[in-house]
């Protein structure tokens, strides 16, 4: 998995950006351009490389326009880990598509003796840029562990996404707290009476 560039990092950006949004819960954490500036403050690996990230030259400039983008880019994240394990050939579509949209280009990068490939946009827009480093990443992930390692939380109250990189490729839920509230509410259902 050494050549194939998706670090941990950057697939835990692509299911951040899927995560603002939760549709049980009716919450979006991704309604305005200072959300928006938080999430990428949050999330290094989001930003273009070059002048145009935000490197302690001051605010970054982000306009409703990047918003916009970005939301509609997180709707595809979502779809293909919503649609990967069921659909894989859809969330490939999915992906290709958002490639071909960021104007998506592979960098061969070098570096402590170390060569690996890396995804990125030719334009400084910031969505382009989080599109082509989230959408490989995901990409890869297929590619190399397969299409089931992407998910939705198992929970019945939840419906936040997930990427399975474990050894054992066994994830049902998002979280420790989503299994445990699951491992409970069966306990329970076994005990009580009927």
């Amino acid at each position: 998995m050494q050549d194939a560039y998706y670090s941990s990092l950057v697939v835990q950006t692509a299911v951040d950006l899927a995560n603002t949004l939760r549709p049980i819960k009716g919450e979006d954490a991704l309604e305005t351009v200072e959300q928006l500036r938080e999430f990428l403050d949050d999330h290094p690996v989001a930003e273009p490389p070059g002048p145009a990230a935000n490197q302690g030259t001051g605010p970054r400039h982000l306009t409703r326009a990047d918003l916009a983008e970005v939301r509609a880019l997180r709707e595809t994240v979502r779809e293909v880990l919503e649609r990967a394990s069921a659909d894989a050939g859809e969330a490939a579509a999915l992906i290709n598509d958002g490639l071909r949209r960021s104007r998506a280009t592979p960098v061969l990068r070098h570096e402590d003796d170390r060569w690996w490939t890396e995804v990125t946009s030719d334009t400084d827009r910031c969505s382009a840029h989080l599109a082509a480093t989230t959408l490989s990443a995901l990409a890869s992930v297929i590619a190399t562990l397969g299409p089931a390692r992407l998910g939705v939380c198992a929970g019945p109250t939840c419906r936040a996404t997930f990427v399975d990189l474990s050894r054992n490729g066994s994830k049902q839920y998002c979280t420790r707290t989503c299994a445990h509230r699951a491992s409970v509410a069966a306990y329970r259902s076994r005990r009580s009476p009927c």
